[in-house]
């Protein structure tokens, strides 16, 4: 049975966590926080309103996949078939039904999953090429194997380049008959606009900090309690960012960099060098790249806050609120848009052109410090 979206003690394994401590979205019996989108995939498969194209989108890590194998499962169940008396508050279905292993161990012959794959040296692709679309075209083609859906999910649908997603369309504008295709994206707005225009659209929701912190403490019973909240409100409310952090210590970061901000105009130099140092080594790139997302994203909120500070304020550490109202006494709106306009150029210039990770990092903290100086 699914878990119900207000009760976060009940909650139970989140999909984008890694496969050593949570099932893979297939294999995943639960959706968390998202029950008016699944109401309304139930809903549409009850009555047989269903369209042939789906776009599910929103934050990585909330369980957009999970969503998408969920209605697959339910259809391929014999939901949408009046064989679930027209139940239209669920799509969830009993795991000992045949249909749930199936799905799960990849082996149903009328699901085909669209990933990222790998190039003829084995490694990952950073992109969905059209071979791998091309495989839905034979796949509509043949007849269903148990007399019911042919459903495709194209998971990263936003990684499809430019012939992939032209093939993806071609599908989409000419759907057989009970064929369903499922595009997974976490930024919808990267597909062609005629993708979006002929797909129906869900918008799925980051979790509730709560919520997250409950899959926190299942997955990491180890972690100190106190910091299970903070860094789900870190995660901005996603589960799979969140486990990402931890795992590369992301929340005792952000503390380091708040210390750092805390003191501006006046950071200490032998921090401020020992956090460059650090971010600019080998193998810290995912890490400097995290840091620089904190600076950027905290200085997003600067700019909110300034321009109403009757904003509510998603802090993260003790002092934060009294920190950014003391930042934002420190100029106008004008003056932090440009400072956070400068960081975030920074910052994405230091992946286009790998520029020097620790001169970079040393950079944004001076931008920050004059702005707070002037």
């Amino acid at each position: 049975m699914a878990v119900r979206d207000d009760d976060p003690v009940a909650l139970r394994e989140h999909p984008d966590f890694p496969e050593s401590q949570a099932p893979a979205p297939r294999a995943n019996a639960d959706l968390l926080g998202n029950a008016e989108a699944e109401r309304s995939l139930a809903q549409a498969a009850a009555d047989g309103t269903l369209a042939g194209a789906w776009l599910i989108g929103g934050p990585e890590g909330i369980g957009k996949a999970t969503l998408a194998y969920r209605l697959a499962r339910h259809l391929l169940a014999g939901g949408g078939n009046d064989l679930f008396g027209g139940a239209a508050d669920t799509l969830a279905i009993d795991e000992a039904e045949p249909a749930f292993a199936r799905v799960a161990g990849g082996s149903h012959g009328d699901l085909l999953t669209v990933e990222l794959g790998l190039n003829k040296q084995g490694k990952k692709r950073t992109e969905i090429v059209v071979e791998d679309i091309r495989r839905l075209e034979p796949f509509f083609r043949q007849s269903a194997g148990e007399g019911g859906w042919r459903i495709a999910v194209i998971d990263g649908a936003d990684l499809m380049n430019r012939n992939a997603a032209n093939a993806a369309l071609k599908l989409i504008e000419e759907p057989p008959r009970q064929s369903l295709v499922i595009l997974v994206s976490h930024t919808p707005a990267k597909l062609l606009p005629t993708i979006r225009s002929r797909c129906r659209k869900l918008n799925l929701r980051p979790l509730k900090d709560e919520q997250a912190a409950v899959l926190l403490e299942r997955f990491l019973p180890d972690m100190a309690e106190e910091d299970r909240l903070p860094l789900a409100r870190l995660s901005g409310g996603s589960p799979g960012r969140a486990m990402r952090l931890e795992q590369m210590g992301g929340l005792d970061l952000y503390r380091e960099i708040m210390a750092l901000m805390a003191d501006a105009p006046h950071m200490d130099p032998a921090a401020l060098h020992a956090l460059a140092d650090r971010l600019g080594r080998s193998g810290q790139a995912p890490a400097c790249r995290t840091a620089l997302d904190f600076l950027s994203a905290w200085l997003a909120g600067l700019v909110r806050y300034a321009s109403r500070p009757d904003t509510p304020l998603n802090t993260v550490v003790t002092g934060e609120e009294a920190l950014i109202s003391r930042f934002a006494a420190r100029g106008n709106l004008e003056h932090w848009v440009d400072v956070w306009e400068k960081i975030t150029r920074l910052r994405d210039r230091a992946d286009s052109l790998n520029l020097d990770r620790k001169q970079v990092v040393l950079a944004v903290f001076g931008a920050v410090e004059a702005a707070v100086r002037t």
